[in-house]
Order: C-alpha cells, then structure tokens, then sequence
C-alpha cells in the first residue's frame, strides 16, 4: 500500500488517515507532499480524481478522503477491529466520527493545525461553540472509560479527533478537566509523537494555516 499524505505540521485529514496505519503497525509506504506545491498536483492528478490528500493506493484500488481510507483499512485488514464491538458503542462511534468529517466548520476553518507553533487569537463564537461540543463530547467519554480510549479501546473515532487535541495544544485553549485527560490521552500516544516528531523536521511554511499570532 502506498498512502499518499501532506505536510504533518498542517494536513489534519492525512494524520487521520495515517494514524490507523501507525496505531495497528500496518506497513505501508508513506508519500507526503508539500501542500499547495507543483509536485503535489502533478503526483496526484496520476493516482485521485480530487488533487487532495490523504489518498491510499492499494494495488488497483485508490480511496481518497480520510474517512473512506479509515473504513476501507479497517475492514480489509484489521477485521473490524477498529471500530467498537459492542452495537450501540459502534454506532455512537460512527455518529460522532461522522460529525466531525462533516461538521465544525468555524473550528477548522479558525484554528488549523499548526504542530509546531504556539499561536494566540481571538475566536468566533461559532468556533467557542464547537469546543464547547468538543469538550462535551470528550467529557462524556471520560466519565465512562476514565484511563482509555473514546470508546475504551482505540477506533476511528480518535482518528477523527486526534487533530482537535493537537489543535487546542497549539492555541492555549482551555477545556474542562475531564477533556483535558483524554486531549493529554492523545497527545501523549506514541502515533502523535511520532508525528510530532515528523511534522518537527520539517521547514515549509503554508502562511494560509499560520492563524493568530505568536503566543
């Protein structure tokens, strides 16, 4: 398999993509390239439809966008595992999952991710009001697996939020006590290390993601 990523410092949609591969120790070969850059177009009008990242290849097939790579990974290499077994926790999975790909709309668009850069800004109250339903969200979770996961075990449901965590780290927000444990959860993983790692070597700069100002 070949999973095609953007810059780690910037491209959320890729670390989500990527982690299914680093938390399962899946191998694959990792391409990533500068966003926004002549290479980037050029290498994906050859392997997606859409010029975006992420894109997984895998022999014959190609799935874009994160989420489809998440379930395509999940069913035909880890057996469903990637996902909660237990019914109603799998659909709660799905739905949550399923607002973050299609919701939070002032929340991205405010404060992208930024890995290596400590920034401050003023907020939207639309975007207040997606931390908020984050930290409700992340609360929730908590109060029912204390030491764990969203749903206890990993699942695509922490790919999905992964970003956020790294988000909040980036612009000092503050979140209630108990989404901050799982937010110190996910930021404390050995996949958003070796991200962080990753994402830290690199020099590019995107200005349209370098939101706020220094903090």
């Amino acid at each position: 398999m070949q999973l095609f990523i953007g810059n780690q410092n910037y491209s959320t949609w890729s670390l989500r993509a990527w982690l299914i591969f680093a938390q399962y120790k899946i191998e694959a070969d990792i391409t990533k390239l500068q966003l926004f850059s002549d290479d980037f177009y050029n290498t994906l009008q050859t392997v997606t439809p859409t010029a975006k990242v992420p894109t997984l290849v895998d022999g014959d097939i190609h799935v874009w966008d994160s989420l489809a790579i998440l379930e395509y990974v999940n069913e035909t290499y880890l057996n469903g595992q990637a996902w909660p077994a237990i019914a109603k926790d799998k659909a709660h999975a799905r739905a949550i999952a399923a607002e973050m790909h299609s919701g939070f709309f002032d929340l991205r668009n405010e404060l992208p991710m930024n890995c290596r850069a400590k920034r401050k800004l003023d907020l939207s109250k639309g975007a207040l009001r997606d931390l908020a339903r984050i930290d409700e969200l992340w609360s929730q979770q908590v109060e029912q697996y204390p030491d764990g996961w969203l749903f206890g075990e990993w699942s695509i449901a922490d790919a999905m939020y992964a970003p956020v965590a790294l988000r909040v780290e980036t612009y000092g927000i503050k979140l209630s006590e108990k989404a901050t444990v799982y937010q110190q959860k996910v930021l404390n993983s050995s996949a958003i290390k070796q991200w962080l790692a990753e994402a830290s070597l690199e020099t590019d700069i995107v200005k349209e993601d370098e939101a706020g100002s220094p903090a």
